[in-house]
């Protein structure tokens, strides 16, 4: 199905006119009546909002989840009442009661726009420049589902085919990550992917002079992109007829994503709050919002004015969306029936179910032999990228460390890439040395559907992700991070690349799952149980972050019980446990030989591993106890990295061998010694444990 524009042209009726300076005014009004808000770009933005969504997008209201339709990401979250007024408008169930109670409690209309709160909001922006990179994974999404389902169409003919549309301020372009995820989308060339900056020269600090002085378009024409600029109306207002014909060019442009520059005036036609910094963020205030309305030719007295005759004429995006669905499930019968197997294929990824057989692809591995848990992950991403073809992902320049290469023989890069396994359609994404895009890109991808993501990086840099997990977190996104050399193990690259505090800091974020296999064959598990969550909540799961180590460790016996997040890995000998070793990862071996020294002792140790403290915080207080007994208040838990998490799970009797200070640069088998993780240390602080127990 073509999503080329068919005409040129755009119509345009004094009721489109008073449609726009009533979204101004809802605008006005919303943030007047809370007293708190972004009023000044909702304002000056309302064309451009208007245009797409009354002209230009693809969508249908009455089903904000339809398969075909365009995207809209509104990285400038501030300006919310941007997109919410155009919700209300084309009839997306918000109404002006929502309208109303913006930015109060359990309201449909929060301060900015929250995912799976409030329909029609395809992302959670807010933090400057993530809903860019959010767009730039939709378009990337966008292409890679196209090659799962209809990859020989000609451009534009497949119903795989749909436009992305974000809209972007100067805080968006100024975040670093905007840059990053610029850079990735004209080198992976989406022309799927149009993004809209309000250029209107304010910031919180006042005319962006303050801080910028470059030439935004060079530097997208540098990113290679399509660059257009549209031109202001001689009031100073946005032009809709040169909005949409750029829009229209940008859509038109499928080699290539295109940037539109708009010259606006925040809080325009405001008499005295336009082109001031005190718009951006603050009510304008009773006499300023009348004066307005005066100047817009509606009542001041009134709030929240919206006529019938234009609720009538902008609802009447619901008709043109029931045609455009109408259409497009045409075009998807049509090719139904000419792919009966790609539609069956398609059928199952939309249920988020995994294809038949798939766990039987997993590998063994044999038990005695030392494996790095990155090794034995990179193992079984091969063996299901052979059967779960919507599964990829890749990493930031570090697949060869982080063992996330799916098909060496297929990298996701576009029509004119030199390099022999460059494939529009590719599984392997080389996301390039650019961590936090990653991390959004992969949340857009996520946010789009229909794929499966993952991507790769050292622990140490989450740092540079962090944003962005904590937004996989906040929407609840199926997405997973692959964070390898996840302690001191990895030796000689020294305190910049050795994690100590990152386990514990991201188990701190609500929602995001740690998983830290102690050995091969629990990362078989974590990786199978990862994949399951998201069949049984695909699209409203949690994404969770495997650590995993560059050094070999032992293999154990596969254990099921480790999707539990905690077992007993090896039981007490001669009576019941006096003791419990709780491990994690590479720690875990130490908790095993430290039980085999105080089982020389006659004391019975029990060796718990503990790959997930959340999912371990999920089963019920019978297996916990069963792992954890109460009456056991002898326990040491040991990790490589600082303590904060085991507190809880030790009490005050326990002991935790951790490390409270940063490392070191030395061969990891002498940074362990050095610092006390050695099965000797652990012996010793369960000793001392025993004896806090027994007072």
């Amino acid at each position: 199905m073509s999503t080329k524009p068919t005409t040129t042209d755009l119509t345009w009726t004094d009721l489109d006119t008073r449609a726009v300076d009533t979204a101004r005014v809802l605008a006005m009004d919303s943030v007047q009546k809370v007293g708190n808000g972004h009023p000044g770009t909702a304002m000056s933005l309302a064309p451009a909002a208007y245009v797409l969504f009354q002209k230009v997008m693809r969508h249908d209201p009455a089903d904000a989840e339809w398969t075909g339709r365009d995207r809209f990401v509104l990285s400038a979250g501030h300006a919310s009442l941007t997109l919410y007024v155009q919700l209300y408008l084309a009839g997306y169930g918000l109404e002006l009661d929502d309208l109303k109670s913006f930015r109060t409690w359990g309201s449909k209309t929060p301060g900015h726009p929250e995912y799976g709160h409030t329909t029609g909001v395809e992302t959670t922006t807010g933090p400057l420049g993530q809903g860019v990179a959010n767009a730039v994974g939709m378009a990337m999404a966008a292409r890679y589902e196209r090659g799962l389902f209809d990859p020989e169409a000609a451009p534009g003919t497949s119903p795989f085919d749909h436009t992305i549309w974000a809209i972007a301020g100067d805080g968006c372009l100024q975040e670093g990550i905007a840059a990053e995820a610029s850079s990735l989308a004209g080198h992976q060339k989406l022309g799927n992917l149009v993004l809209l900056w309000d250029d209107n020269h304010i910031s919180i600090e006042g005319d962006t002079e303050t801080a910028v002085s470059e030439d935004t378009l060079q530097r997208y024409e540098a990113y290679g992109w399509h660059v257009q600029r549209v031109a202001q109306l001689p009031n100073g207002d946005l032009d809709p007829d040169g909005l949409y014909q750029a829009l229209r060019a940008a859509q038109a442009e499928t080699g290539r994503p295109s940037f539109i520059a708009a010259r606006s005036i925040i809080a325009w036609p405001a008499p005295h709050a336009q082109n001031t910094e005190a718009a951006h963020g603050s009510a304008l205030g009773e006499e300023e919002v009348a004066a307005t309305k005066r100047v817009l030719g509606f009542d001041p007295e009134l709030h929240f004015e919206v006529s019938d005759a234009v609720i009538g004429h902008t609802r009447e995006a619901l008709e043109r969306g029931r045609e455009a669905k109408a259409e497009w499930e045409k075009s998807l019968a049509a090719w139904r029936t000419a792919n009966p197997e790609r539609a069956a294929e398609f059928d199952r990824v939309q249920a988020g179910e995994l294809p038949a057989g798939w766990e039987e692809k997993l590998p063994e591995f044999e038990t005695g032999k030392a494996v790095a848990t990155r090794a034995a992950s990179g193992k079984i991403l091969q063996a299901l990228g052979a059967v779960v073809p919507e599964l990829w992902g890749g990493s930031a320049d570090l697949a060869g460390s982080n063992n996330t290469t799916i098909d060496k023989t297929s990298s996701f890069l576009p029509e004119g890439n030199p390099l022999p396994e460059a494939d529009p359609y590719g599984r392997t994404i080389h996301f390039g040395i650019r961590e936090h895009s990653m991390a959004a890109v992969m949340n857009g991808i996520a946010l789009h559907g229909n794929t499966r993501i993952y991507g790769g990086t050292f622990l140490v840099f989450s740092d540079y992700m962090r944003n962005a997990v904590r937004l996989s977190a906040l929407m609840h996104l199926p997405v997973t991070y692959v964070w390898t050399h996840d302690s001191i193990g990895l030796g000689e690259d020294g305190p910049t690349h050795q994690p100590v505090e990152h386990l514990a800091s991201l188990r701190a974020i609500p929602g995001l799952n740690i998983v830290r296999p102690a050995d091969a064959n629990e990362t078989v598990v974590a990786w199978r149980e990862i994949l399951k969550r998201y069949t049984k909540t695909f699209g409203v799961g949690a994404p969770h972050g495997l650590a995993l180590t560059r050094q070999g460790v032992p293999t154990y016996e596969r254990n099921e019980d480790a999707a539990r997040g905690g077992y007993v890995l090896a039981e007490a000998e001669g009576g019941a446990p006096q003791v419990v070793l709780i491990g994690t990862g590479s720690e875990v071996q130490l908790a095993v030989g430290a039980r085999e020294l105080l089982q020389a002792e006659g004391v019975p140790t029990r060796v718990v591993s503990m790959p997930s403290v959340e999912w371990f915080e999920e089963q019920d207080q019978e297996y916990r106890a069963s792992v954890l007994p109460p009456s056991v208040t002898a326990r040491v838990a040991v990790e490589a990295g600082i303590g904060l998490t085991w507190h809880r799970y030790v009490g005050d009797a326990g002991r935790i061998v951790s490390l409270e200070h940063f490392g070191a640069s030395a061969d990891a088998k002498i940074l362990f010694r050095e610092f006390g993780f050695t099965a000797e240390a652990v012996a010793a602080a369960a000793r001392e444990s025993l004896e806090a127990a027994a007072r």
